[in-house]
Order: structure tokens, then C-alpha cells, then sequence
């Protein structure tokens, strides 16, 4: 399972704006106009089919707030990830 976290579109992007501008701008990519960062996690899971994989990702990822909803989406992608 992948499960990619990235902040919702119009929300503040402080890590990507660095990276941006102190790193990409300043290395000669000015054609490189907005970055935005995010999390990635694998997660390996045991269950006895891929959907209730994922509905056990998301209800963890849900639960235990490893994100936060109010400034981030959540998307939980079955299938095998690469390593």
C-alpha cells in the first residue's frame, strides 16, 4: 500500500517555497516555477483482500490523524510499491 499526504491546494507550502527558492532557483532551473512537498509511506499490511487492505490504511491513517484534514488530502493506493 502507498499512501501519499500532500497539503490541499491553497494551503500555506512553506518546505516546497524553500526548496524552491534557496535550492532549484538558485541552482539555474528558473523554469521551475512552484514546488510542492509532501509524505510518502509504504505500508505492508496483512489482510485477505486489497480493499480491505486499504480500508484498514485509511481508517489508521484516519484514527490516528497522521494527517491533518483540514490542510492536507490523503490518497491510499493499492498494489505493490516500489522499493
Amino acid at each position: 500500500m502507498s499512501v501519499v499526504i500532500s497539503n490541499k491546494p491553497g494551503a500555506k507550502e512553506p518546505e516546497g517555497e524553500t526548496i524552491l527558492h534557496d535550492l532549484v532557483s538558485k541552482s539555474g532551473f528558473a523554469q521551475v516555477k512552484s514546488i510542492r512537498a509532501g509524505k510518502y509511506l509504504r505500508v505492508t499490511v496483512t489482510a485477505p483482500d486489497p480493499q480491505s487492505a486499504k480500508k484498514l490504511v485509511e481508517k489508521m491513517c484516519n484514527e490516528l490523524r497522521i494527517f491533518n484534514p483540514a490542510a492536507h488530502s490523503c490518497e491510499v493506493s493499492i498494489g505493490r510499491v516500489p522499493t
